[in-house]
């Protein structure tokens, strides 16, 4: 069993449910309150297309989370070649994505945006694990 990748799958997970619970509290409720465009002839449209891609971007975290956790128990133990091949070719991947949301959340919130020390703690678990 990884540390690192079972660290990383935590966080994966909790950032997934803080942006789920947390934006619909205090983003995605206030956001639906206002006056937005009506597509197809009302806003329910657009309403539901904000809500669905908001918490379609929890979907993807906790997919990388159930994929962490997978080498951390399937591959984090396993010896030789192949073992460490399968690993870096799933850990990379999900390595440099999480490095590059990082990235752009700071940049993007000029650092004040909570997630990105922990956006780049889930880079830095993947890249270990692997």
């Amino acid at each position: 069993m990884s540390p690192w990748l079972a660290a990383g799958a935590v966080l994966a997970f909790g950032v997934g449910l803080a942006h789920s619970v947390l934006g619909e509290r205090y983003i995605l409720i206030r956001l639906m309150r206002r006056d937005l465009p009506k597509l197809f002839g009302a806003d329910t449209f657009t309403k539901r297309t904000l809500r669905f891609a908001w918490h379609l971007t929890t979907v993807a975290w906790w997919g990388f989370a159930a994929q962490m956790a997978w080498a951390a128990g399937a591959l984090g133990g396993g010896a030789g070649q192949e073992a460490a091949a399968a690993r870096a070719a799933l850990l990379q991947p999900i390595a440099w994505t999480f490095l590059a949301t990082a990235i752009v959340t700071a940049a993007a919130s000029r650092g004040r945006h909570l997630a990105w020390p922990v956006f780049l703690a889930i880079a830095a678990c993947a890249w270990l694990g692997g």
